[in-house]
């Protein structure tokens, strides 16, 4: 791991690597526009906030809701996610803080509104998944 990630509490490098696994995840999902990617990051009964407010329940639901802001609003969006801080909650809960960069297709970045969002990653029988979280809008800074 980074050291530029804050680690609070004891949690492993392996358990480090595996929830830093599942923001990649989630950022390779959103750049390549791939919803059903997307919700293979969450828990099957996820409950997750976007960024306009808009509160998801369910693997389903945020895939469904993924697909057509993928293909219309966010079509030329692209973004970098970097995991900040984890705060162990317990041995199989991880609170993330991630700082989203706007890029563009090639992972440059741009200027544009950027993200803090806020996971919980928890251990499922099938691996590390989002179980709940929170996107906010930060306004944009010049690159």
């Amino acid at each position: 791991m980074t050291s530029d990630i804050l680690v609070v509490g004891t949690i492993s490098p392996e358990t480090q690597a595996a929830v830093t696994g599942v923001v990649k995840g989630l950022e390779k999902a959103f750049n390549a526009k791939d919803p059903v990617a997307l919700g293979e990051q969450y828990t099957q009964h996820a409950s997750w906030t976007n960024a306009r407010g808009t509160r998801l329940d369910g693997r389903e639901a945020i895939a469904e809701f993924s697909a057509p802001a993928m293909k219309s609003f966010l079509r030329d969006s692209f973004a970098r996610y970097d995991v900040v801080k984890m705060l162990e909650i317990a041995p199989d809960v991880i609170a993330v803080n991630v700082v989203q960069t706007p890029t563009d297709s090639t992972g440059t970045p741009v200027d544009g509104p950027r993200g803090a969002t806020l996971y919980v990653i928890a251990e499922q029988a099938d691996g590390w998944h989002i179980a709940a979280g929170q996107n906010m809008a930060v306004a944009p800074q010049a690159v």
